[in-house]
């Protein structure tokens, strides 16, 4: 009997430390990635202030449902600098709860502006600017995925030129890619 146990220690001592390092993972989370890129536009600079970027994450482990806020980049970003597969990452590698994400919410800060033939001109919002813009996003995150979503704000479709000589942005945002890794 003596033997038995002097000869399993070594075996129990590895599956030991299989369960420690299987414990060290993140079970219950996975995480999100996000870029920003653009089509070409008829303008010197289309300029956004993105301020944050919001998800709905449903089907949680947790149970938990509702809009999560992600650690932002914030800035003003010319988007017409965002083309050839030049993209910008405007939420990096943040945590989130295992379940779906069906929507993502930008939110838009007042310095958003327009150059056209070296004149700026401010672009006006609609309500977008206290809610966000929102869109449909289908992704899953599982246990300890690594997710990235590409998203394309086109430039040249979203600013409308007022009857006064104004411009205003109607954003047209679509998900280019989501990549799990």
């Amino acid at each position: 009997m003596k033997n038995l146990v002097k000869n399993s220690v070594p075996g129990m001592l590895l599956l030991f430390s299989f369960l420690i390092s299987g414990c060290n993972k993140e079970e219950g989370t996975g995480s999100v990635t996000i870029e920003m890129t653009d089509a070409p536009g008829d303008y010197d600079s289309v300029n956004v202030e993105v301020e944050q970027v919001m998800v709905h994450v449903s089907n949680t482990g947790s149970g938990n449902s509702g809009w999560v806020n992600l650690q932002t980049n914030a800035g003003i970003y010319n988007l017409l600098e965002l083309q050839n597969d030049i993209s910008v990452v405007l939420v990096n590698n943040n945590l989130l709860p295992i379940g779906e994400i069906q929507q993502m919410r930008l939110v838009l800060g007042a310095k958003n502006s327009v150059v056209v033939e070296g004149i700026s001109f401010p672009l006006e919002l609609s309500s977008q600017a206290s809610t966000g813009l929102k869109f449909n996003l289908n992704a899953t995150i599982a246990a300890n995925d690594q997710v990235e979503i590409l998203i394309d704000f086109d430039a040249d479709q979203s600013i409308v030129v007022e009857g006064n000589g104004t411009y205003r942005l109607q954003p047209v945002i679509k998900v280019e890619s989501i990549t799990y890794l």
